[in-house]
């Protein structure tokens, strides 16, 4: 989870309703108080150290809310919550009321297939200082790394107004054809270089660097910015303590993320007491939000919410008002309303209300979000607490004693299990398995590249175990009975969850033989035969890989592991494996 560092001082002066630095001496009221961020005390700060210098480290626990990982967002939403009145921010554009702007960023269609999206800003109207610049620096590591996928979807730059011509050019260029100092560098270097010879290359190097054309800002004399997502320049964009205006700057590839995390910094900078001017990004192409875009721009879309649901949801009958309060307290805007709704081919009208997302947030996709922000705002202990009703014995589902009994059995044959996490990256579900991951599924907003995608195969979790074990003696044999997931049309949502069993034999001695020797000992005590038939899966050896079919329906597939595949995991031994459907096994015409 995202933990963010915070000077002590500006964290209580931007977090006090009454705007007079209140300081949380009871650190358990002030724990208390981090809660409606989602949010604990990860390390409280040094008492030895003067009030200035004092830091605490902060822990937020929710993924759905990125402008919480930044001091004043965290603040903004212990003050708020805490009795503090709701900010405004007149300085945003809206669909068809764009603000007053002289400034202009000019997107060419070069970048279209590149990087297509901007969103700019600028702060000024106070000093930069170095509390101030290491928070900024703070927030666009957190956005960029975090909500940006390792700057892969949004990236951020800072630069000094007062040294660039208007208007800015966003451009894509070939990344031989252009050179300029970068930050942390003496001498000029060519993108490639960059890519090549300067760290910040070298660790974001992957998301450029097999690109024909790569982006470049540069103002209206040709002057070099920066070099998204991977480095600024050394001049215009080597932002100092003591600068007074400030341009902001994101690209990316979705426009909505680039657009909220525009919108964030923003909001985090005018709590500050930064004055904001807008910036109009002008495409030449057309985007979701049009080809003309005045930012820090709103786009987010009310919800509505009725009492019945709040009342499902949270337990508790609450009138329209009261909800009102507690998403106030949230710093939401919402007010009371009807809704007609559709339900069993009726029309009726709800009493309900509806929610407008802050600026800054853009969390808000079903009814559920309005009434956890109204359990939130009302806070858990506002609730009486109430005894269960109901009596109930649990009992485990037919599948996981199936599961069971095949485990036993996998563990009698001399095979040891393994558990492994059911997301994965796209390099090791995909690419290393040779698959062309038609049916995987993408997670919309993850965290990391490493738990980008839901797996569709136990397979691939069996090989990275596979390709560390290098050391321990011959044969190995794992397996597993999990979870896999993948895009299914015939399912109503569009993807199928389903139990597999996989399981793993490396050594000398693994071929197609053994594998199939395998698998019949395992039917044999399933009390059940199997029959096989000629596979092509990519990821076994041609002519060494078989489906296996039960009652006349494949349920898996079984063979050699193909040379290549073995190479991308770094395997060096021969690996025979298989993979079963026990849910097919399990619930199918003639199961066992």
């Amino acid at each position: 989870m995202p933990k963010i560092e915070v000077n002590e001082a500006v964290f209580y002066a931007l977090a006090d309703p009454e705007g007079q630095g209140r300081r949380w001496e009871d650190r358990e009221a002030f724990k208390e108080a981090l809660t409606c961020a989602k949010a604990e005390l990860d390390e409280d700060s040094d008492k030895s150290l003067p009030p200035p210098e004092r830091t605490l480290k902060i822990e937020l626990n929710d993924t759905n809310r990125p402008d919480l990982w930044a001091t004043a967002g965290c603040a903004r939403q212990l003050r708020v919550h805490g009795g503090g009145r709701r900010p405004e921010y007149p300085f945003f554009s809206s669909p068809g009321n764009p603000q007053k702007t002289g400034r202009k960023v000019l997107v060419e269609k070069t970048v279209q297939g590149v990087r297509p999206y901007l969103a700019g800003f600028i702060a000024g109207g106070k000093a930069v200082t170095d509390a101030s610049l290491r928070d900024m620096i703070q927030t666009q590591e957190k956005l960029a790394w975090n909500f940006g996928r390792k700057r892969r979807t949004i990236s951020m730059g800072l630069y000094r107004v007062a040294a660039i011509k208007w208007p800015i050019v966003y451009k894509a260029v070939d990344p031989d054809s252009v050179s300029f100092v970068p930050l942390q560098w003496d001498l000029p270097l060519t993108l490639r270089e960059i890519l090549k010879y300067h760290p910040k290359g070298r660790e974001y190097g992957f998301i450029q660097e097999h690109e024909p054309l790569h982006p470049l800002l540069v103002d209206s004399e040709n002057a070099v910015l920066s070099y998204p997502p991977i480095i600024n320049s050394a001049d215009l964009g080597a932002v100092q303590v003591g600068d007074t205006d400030i341009f902001i700057e994101l690209t990316g590839t979705d426009q909505p993320s680039v657009t909220l995390a525009a919108s964030i910094m923003a909001c985090d900078l005018a709590d500050q007491g930064f004055a904001i001017e807008p910036v109009e990004a002008e495409y030449g192409y057309d985007t979701p939000f049009g080809r003309s875009v005045v930012f820090p721009y709103y786009f987010q879309e009310p919800v509505f919410c009725s009492l019945a649901r709040v009342e499902k949801f949270l337990g508790e009958r609450l009138g329209a008002d009261d909800c009102v309060a507690a998403l106030e307290r949230m710093g939401v805007r919402a007010k009371a309303a009807v809704s007609a709704e559709k339900n069993e081919a009726l029309e009726q009208t709800k009493e309900g209300v509806f929610a407008w997302p802050p600026e800054y947030r853009n969390d808000f996709l079903h009814a559920a979000d309005v009434a956890e922000d109204v359990m939130i705002g009302r806070t858990l202990g506002s609730f009486k607490p109430e005894r269960p009703r109901d009596f109930t014995v649990g009992r485990l589902a037919p599948i996981s004693y199936f599961s069971r009994r095949v485990k036993e059995i996998l563990i009698g044959m001399g095979y040891q299990e393994m558990i492994y996490n059911y997301l994965g990256s796209r390099k090791d579900l995909v690419e290393k398995m040779r698959g062309a991951g038609e049916r995987i599924i993408r997670v919309a907003n993850p965290m990391t590249e490493n738990y980008e995608y839901v797996r569709d195969s136990v397979l691939a979790s069996l090989m990275q175990s596979e390709s560390v074990s290098a050391r321990s003696a011959y044969p190995h044999r794992i397996f597993e009975t999990g979870k896999v997931a993948f895009l299914d049309s015939a399912e109503n949502s569009g993807t199928a969850t389903r139990n597999y069993l996989g399981f793993l034999h490396a050594g000398s001695d693994a071929a197609f033989s053994s594998v199939a020797g395998q698998l019949q000992t395992l039917f044999y005590y399933l009390s059940g035969e199997y029959e096989a038939e000629e596979s092509a899966d990519p990821r076994f050896i041609p002519g060494r890989a078989a489906a296996a079919l039960f009652k006349g329906k494949q349920v898996g597939v079984f063979g050699e592991l193909h040379p290549e595949l073995l190479e991308n995991w770094g395997v060096t031994m021969p690996c025979a494996a298989a993979e079963l459907d026990l849910d097919a096994l399990l619930g199918g015409p003639g199961a066992i």
